[in-house]
């Protein structure tokens, strides 16, 4: 039995806490960003972040998958679409009342009621680490057996969503001279 030093528990808190006020500062300023590139990095920056999340709970391979796929190809995808769509700088307005009287008050309502579902109802408790799955072949098994048809379906959405972006980046007058050429 490993005997662990009151150092170490120290060190997870303040790379939790790290990492933590680091995502949450990406995911402000992503949403504080006037500029779609901007906010395609501050998700990057989300994303990284996560990753360590994840190296700290030792789920080395999540964390893995975290920083190729999503940090990496989803990201890619992102910037592409933006760029294809020509997206410039996002024009503000003074909002809308409906979303100030009924959306406020809504997100304090669903806020409340999900931290009391949480601490009293959740009925979880604390997991030691290395405990639940983690090998990429339990994974693996679990994502193309189990979970295959949920699997199937983001890939679909995916490509509609690549298809969509094409559709409505094309200009129309391109279209029109393309089908008075045939």
């Amino acid at each position: 039995m490993e005997v662990h030093s009151g150092i170490e528990p120290m060190i997870h808190l303040t790379l939790f806490l790290l990492f933590g006020g680091i995502c949450v500062a990406g995911a402000v300023n992503l949403l504080a960003q006037r500029h779609p590139i901007n906010s395609a990095l501050s998700l990057v920056v989300v994303m990284g972040s996560l990753a360590g999340e994840y190296l700290l709970l030792g789920a080395e391979f999540v964390a893995a998958i975290q920083v190729i796929i999503y940090a990496g190809a989803i990201m890619v995808l992102f910037v592409f679409v933006i760029m294809l769509l020509n997206a410039g700088e996002e024009e503000r307005t003074g909002g809308s009342r409906v979303a100030l009287l009924f959306g406020v008050p809504g997100m304090l309502i669903g806020t409340v009621l999900m931290a009391w579902v949480l601490l009293e109802r959740s009925g979880t408790q604390a997991v030691s680490m290395g405990a639940l799955p983690g090998p990429p072949k339990t994974i693996g098994w679990l994502l193309f057996h189990d979970f295959l048809l949920p699997f199937e379906v983001t890939s679909v959405l995916v490509l509609i969503a690549i298809m969509g972006a094409v559709v409505l980046a094309s200009h129309p007058e391109s279209v029109q001279q393309r089908n008075k050429e045939r």
